[in-house]
């Protein structure tokens, strides 16, 4: 993209800085058991918002959807012209938890806010306050200005994003189809920040665009036997029968295939790579569905020795939960484990069962979806005005020295629930902030999270500016 200049957003830094400090000491954590879950802390935080935010709460149309339990947020700014589709933005209120033994390794309290060292420390301030308030300070300073959007402006804050957003985005997605929407002009959502070194051979700083995202699954397995004493235990207990199922399904993993969104990645970031493996990057980028040429073979081999480039090429299974026992000397009557899918286009939730259920190769196992499954999306344009209006404003507030390019989102985030249907096929998402390292992200979900007081103000700057590039849409 040539021909755009950086620009600098004043902004309100210090005001804005202790009002994002406020939102992370607000534990608004999604907990895996939903009846855990902290309603005083959502309505507190609401009300903080509406505190904080006078003019956005003054000017805009504010809703509390979800069901069965209403604690998303749905903002409506109306445009000068009605009949433009609308525009919107999406962050989630809610965090992961903080486990118990992890909590001496954190350099601050997870939920103090503290501001320290060049930064805002605290569970949920990378993931995903940053976004909502980056939002909500970019648009009290445009009508502090006066300003009115063109097309309608949609912000959605979901409540329920860490485990799937059954009560809350999809909810809210519902809502909006059933208002007559038929075609958003832009959705923007979260993914990866701003870092450098994200990719294999790629050390500059790279902002990728998701334009796809994999699907999400999770299964329990169950074995339920007979129980009993440990001193005469039968031949196979059900903890080992269970085990030796996972242990068959781990070794029973997804073919590799290119999807189309990492074609459309490497249009844009092959000619950044080195040159000697260019051919390797442009039959990836050129490919065609249901080929493999030896040279998409090779790229294939080389990504799957990375777990984060091998997870865009295949449906992944990751065992995450596994219970039994409550005595060391007791039998149980019972083993479950629960193993998580994000799939690929075509590996629906029947298409996973039965790959499971051959797998294991054991009827005594019983196979149960408990999650909120949600197909792989469709692939946003990215050589659309949508993605060109995004790439701009990145332009614009971070410079031209680095690389911007569309990528395959290998986790998930709520926009998944908009981007299935057919009024939003263009949903973009990208964290719009710049960290220094791969090393800074680790704070995501993890420990020390964390992000730098000065790049919070360019993410202000960001959504400031997107805001006024979506009137030329």
């Amino acid at each position: 993209m040539e021909g755009v200049e950086q620009i600098t957003i004043e902004v309100d830094l210090d005001g804005a800085v202790e009002r994002l400090s406020r939102a992370v000491q607000f534990p608004t954590i999604s907990n895996q058991d939903r009846n855990d879950f902290d309603t005083k802390a959502f309505d507190d935080y609401h009300a903080f918002l509406a505190e904080a935010y006078p003019k956005v709460h003054a000017s805009l149309k504010r809703e509390v959807l979800g069901d069965p339990r209403p604690y998303s947020l749905l903002y409506t700014w109306e445009g000068k012209n009605p009949d433009l589709p609308p525009a919107l933005f999406y962050a989630h209120q809610d965090v992961v938890p903080v486990p118990e033994d992890s909590l001496d390794q954190w350099d601050q309290e997870p939920f103090s806010g503290t501001v320290a060292d060049g930064y805002i420390w605290g569970r949920g301030v990378l993931d995903d306050k940053n976004q909502i308030h980056g939002i909500l300070e970019a648009a009290e300073m445009k009508l502090e200005e006066g300003w009115q959007p063109e097309r309608t402006l949609y912000f959605v804050f979901g409540q329920d994003e860490e485990v799937g957003g059954p009560e809350g985005a999809r909810y809210v997605a519902d809502v909006l189809e059933q208002r007559g929407i038929e075609r958003f002009a832009f959705v923007m959502d979260e993914s990866a920040p701003l870092i450098p070194g994200v990719l294999p051979g790629i050390p500059d700083n790279t902002a990728l665009i998701g334009i796809a995202q994999k699907g999400y699954i999770s299964l329990e397995l169950a074995m339920h036997g007979v129980g009993g004493h440990s001193s005469q235990p039968p031949e196979e207990t059900n903890i080992g029968i269970l085990a030796k199922a996972i242990t068959k399904l781990e070794a029973a993993q997804f073919p590799y295939r290119i999807h189309e969104a990492v074609r459309h990645q490497y249009r844009y970031m092959g000619p950044e790579l080195e040159e000697s493996r260019q051919p390797m990057f442009a039959a990836v980028a050129f490919g065609k569905e249901g080929e493999m040429t030896d040279l998409e073979k090779e790229f294939i081999a080389e990504m799957a020795t990375n777990q984060v480039t091998r997870a865009m090429l295949h449906t992944t299974i990751a065992v995450t939960m596994f219970n039994a026992g409550i005595k060391d000397n007791v039998l149980p009557p019972a083993a479950t484990a629960v193993v998580n899918f994000r799939p690929m286009p075509g590996d629906t939730p029947d298409v996973i069962i039965d790959h499971v259920r051959k797998a294991i190769d054991d009827d005594r196992i019983t196979i149960t979806d408990i999650s909120a499954s949600t197909p792989a999306t469709a692939v946003a344009d990215p050589d659309g005005p949508g993605y060109k209006a995004l790439e701009k404003t990145i332009r614009q507030i971070w410079g031209n020295d680095l690389i911007v390019a569309p990528f395959f989102v290998i986790g998930g985030s709520d926009s998944k629930h908009f981007q299935a249907r057919a009024f939003a096929p263009d949903v973009y998402t990208i964290t719009g902030i710049q960290l220094d390292s791969m090393k800074e992200f680790a704070g995501f979900h993890g420990v020390n999270e964390r992000i730098k007081v000065d790049e919070y103000g360019k993410t202000i700057g960001f959504f400031y500016q997107i805001m006024t590039n979506l009137d030329d849409l």
